[in-house]
């Protein structure tokens, strides 16, 4: 075997709309040797997914000219239950309680190396990106859904049921709305960008997407501000509960809310301070540097 295969870096990205694979160098991980995307086709069912990943490592193959190594890493939509090897808490409905990892790893013929989506984002911004040369670092994903993940030393901490930084569904105070996972009020419900686009709603009686409620808010528009304002200020008090437990030297916001100025502000910081067990935040705030390769580097970094 070429001293290229063993230095090479294998990771699938499986989102709900795209499945995208990557190979990587292990010795200069933010270089891509092969790149390969293809739709998901999640409307197709349960195994034709997993054929459509299988898919992706075999076109890696043809484009790059190596064969797969003993181990491939995939990011997920949802978290795998240790207690039982199945998948939960997707948005994909039909991974969930499905032996996920296992069954990939019978369709590829190697061992395949599962965790969420988020956990790849944070592992990947971490290592390579905005998040570099710290120690403990917390990698959010905020857009249609609000979720995160957690890195110490260069390793993702799991937990015991493998939900370790689902702060999306910690409960706000004050808040009532349902959530999909069963119980109302979750952060999710509040800072995501379709809970923020409702509030704008329900203030100005005119519907926008939020691009373009945040570039009223700039022109002044009351109703935009308010969002706005909503959000640093329940963003503020969501993350101080974590930053109090599990004080991270960094934490990185992706996802599409995370494109949005005011949290890098001092309003927002101001709104964290509020909240924290602590005299001063010296938590930085940082935008992620990876753009859309953060999670299928992320994958590919979890067999080093």
């Amino acid at each position: 075997m070429s001293d290229t295969v063993h230095r090479s870096l294998w990771g699938i990205d499986l989102g709900g709309t795209k499945i995208e694979g990557a190979i990587i160098d292990a010795h200069e991980p933010d270089r891509a040797i092969a790149r390969v995307r293809l739709a998901t086709e999640s409307d197709r069912g349960y195994d034709h997914i997993v054929r459509r990943v299988r898919t992706v490592v075999e076109q890696l193959e043809a484009t790059s000219g190596l064969s797969r190594p003993q181990t491939v890493g995939i990011g997920t939509p949802g978290a795998v239950e240790p207690s039982s090897v199945t998948l939960k808490n997707s948005n994909t409905i039909c991974l969930n309680g499905r032996p996920l990892g296992r069954d990939l790893a019978d369709a590829l013929g190697v061992d395949a190396r599962l965790t969420n989506d988020a956990n790849c984002f944070a592992l990947a911004e971490a290592t390579l990106g905005a998040g570099r040369e710290r120690d403990v670092v917390l990698g959010l994903i905020l857009g249609t859904g609000v979720g995160s993940g957690i890195v110490v030393n260069g390793r993702v901490l799991h937990g015991l049921h493998g939900i370790a930084g689902e702060w999306g569904h910690n409960p706000m105070r004050g808040e009532a709305a349902p959530c999909y996972c069963g119980r109302t009020g979750c952060v999710e419900t509040v800072i995501s960008g379709p809970a923020l686009e409702r509030f704008y709603r329900s203030c100005s009686l005119d519907s926008a997407n939020l691009p373009e409620i945040v570039q009223r808010a700039t022109r002044g528009e009351s109703a935009a501000v308010a969002t706005v304002e909503r959000l640093t200020s329940k963003f503020g008090e969501a993350i101080a509960a974590v930053i109090n437990i599990v004080d991270p030297d960094a934490i990185v916001i992706g996802g599409g809310v995370g494109n949005i100025e005011a949290l890098y502000q001092p309003a927002t910081r101001a709104a964290i301070q509020r909240h924290l067990f602590n005299a001063e935040c010296r938590t930085e705030l940082l935008r992620p540097r990876l753009g859309d390769s953060a999670g299928v580097f992320g994958a590919a970094l979890l067999t080093r």
